[in-house]
């Protein structure tokens, strides 16, 4: 069975040959470019409808098509980043991390954000000061309970 490593490593390439945006791939596969990207690099995994069309897409080997729908081994450097756009977002979740936390239960009480009922956005807003970057994080409110 082809590896999350190998198969990450084909997408790249064929993306990179084929010429194709993620917006691109993840408009034919049918899903958000946030997911599909994550699925690409190895941090989730799509359903078979859905690893069927990227297979097709970037005419990857029908071995591909298991290992974009096997379950992840979510893992990552447990190291501080180095490389710049993630140092910078590790960076403001060290300084607001704490804040956001305290709004949050401020707002909804002693819980979590939940990762798996989870979308992420990243945009783009046209500013006359320079383009801005906005990244939506949006979570369903887990409670912690009491027994």
């Amino acid at each position: 069975m082809m590896t999350k490593q190998a198969l990450t490593d084909l997408i790249l390439e064929k993306k990179d040959a084929l010429g194709l945006s993620w917006a691109d791939i993840a408009s034919g596969v049918g899903l958000s470019p946030t997911f599909v990207t994550s699925a690409c690099l190895g941090m989730n995994s799509l359903k078979p409808e859905f690893a069927d069309k990227l297979v097709a897409i970037l005419e990857l080997p029908a071995e591909a098509k298991a290992a974009i729908e096997a379950c992840p081994m979510k893992t990552w450097e447990q190291t501080v980043p180095t490389d710049p756009l993630i140092y910078r977002i590790y960076e403001v979740m060290g300084v607001y991390g704490p804040t956001i936390k305290e709004l949050v239960h401020e707002e909804f009480g002693d819980g979590i954000m939940s990762a798996i009922d989870f979308t992420l956005g990243v945009d783009r807003e046209a500013n006359p000061a320079g383009d801005r970057v906005v990244i939506t994080m949006n979570g369903k409110f887990l409670p912690y309970k009491s027994w």
